[in-house]
């Protein structure tokens, strides 16, 4: 019998009909990864994806933390439009524990931290692939890492989403807003598509991608957020966002959600961690934005 401090309630309540998966299973696999997940939760505003009725029914997103929750989960308030949103903060295992009791699933995090919740520390590139194409994935990621570190001398850093694509991910030092990282993404996006233009794209609206990757760029923004490394989604099998090794997107039976609650302790268990120095390579963009300008601006 696991000692949580707290008592899991309907421990036996299925919230994944097809692979039976349930609730207790979700808070072991929770409880495992504890030492791997938290480090990426630290010190960020959380937003929550909850399920009490299981996958099978929509589930909602929330970002205040609930009247109801215990005054030791620690909370901070960051500014929005029109006024404050009050965010967890899930910087131990009790806390990550106790949310995973209230149903959450999916774990997704702010790209500053709360202390300089102005200044994103990293970039994140969304690579959502139409259905039955994770090829497209492969050459969009392997085309982003080459161009960013290899022409704009950045670190990368790669990881399935657990659900559709993969992320690829560069490290910052903090030193510009969320504006001109939003900025420089959209370049370093619209560059890769338009070197592409039949594989890759930066239309947001299905209708206009016509089968084409889609390279989202928008979650660089202020109060956007995205999918916490070893967090869960909401699928069958439960699969689970997972860093990776470059030289894995070699291997064939890759795909977005190899990993699951059931496999991915293992591996954390027994491979080196592939992000293991992502925050010691942070750099800021300032020199890659120049680089990138030279490279876009028309020659006459």
């Amino acid at each position: 019998m696991r000692n949580y401090n707290f008592e899991v309630s309907k421990k036996d309540k299925i919230l994944f009909p097809k692979s039976r998966i349930t609730k207790n299973d979700i808070v072991i696999y929770y409880d495992l990864i504890a030492d791997y997940i938290l480090p990426y939760l630290k010190n960020r505003p959380l937003t929550m994806q909850r399920f009490p009725g299981g996958i099978s029914e929509k589930g909602f997103f929330q970002k205040n933390a609930s009247d109801y929750f215990p005054d030791w989960i620690e909370t901070v308030k960051i500014k929005k439009a029109d006024g404050w949103v009050n965010h967890v903060v899930c910087n131990t295992k009790k806390t990550l524990l106790y949310l995973a009791n209230q149903y959450v699933l999916t774990f997704h995090v702010a790209l500053s931290k709360i202390d300089k919740i102005d200044h994103p520390d990293k970039l994140i590139f969304d690579l959502d692939p139409p259905d039955g194409h994770f090829n497209l994935v492969l050459k969009a990621a392997g085309a982003l890492n080459i161009f960013l570190e290899k022409q704009l001398d950045l670190k990368t850093y790669v990881m399935t989403s657990g659900s559709r694509g993969m992320h690829v991910v560069v490290p910052l030092k903090c030193r510009e807003n969320f504006d001109e990282v939003h900025h420089f993404a959209k370049q370093v996006s619209a560059h890769i598509a338009n070197k592409h233009p039949n594989e890759f794209t930066t239309a947001s609206r299905k209708d206009q991608r016509r089968g084409r990757l889609h390279i989202d760029y928008l979650r660089n923004s202020y109060a956007q957020t995205s999918v916490s490394p070893f967090s869960v989604r909401a699928l069958e099998n439960a699969p689970v966002a997972t860093p990776l090794h470059w030289e894995e997107l070699n291997d064939l039976t890759l795909f977005a959600q190899k990993y699951t609650i059931h496999n991915v302790i293992q591996r954390v268990e027994q491979k080196e961690n592939p992000w293991k120095d992502f925050e010691e390579n942070a750099k800021s963009i300032f020199y890659a934005q120049k680089k990138l300008e030279g490279l876009t601006s028309p020659s006459y």
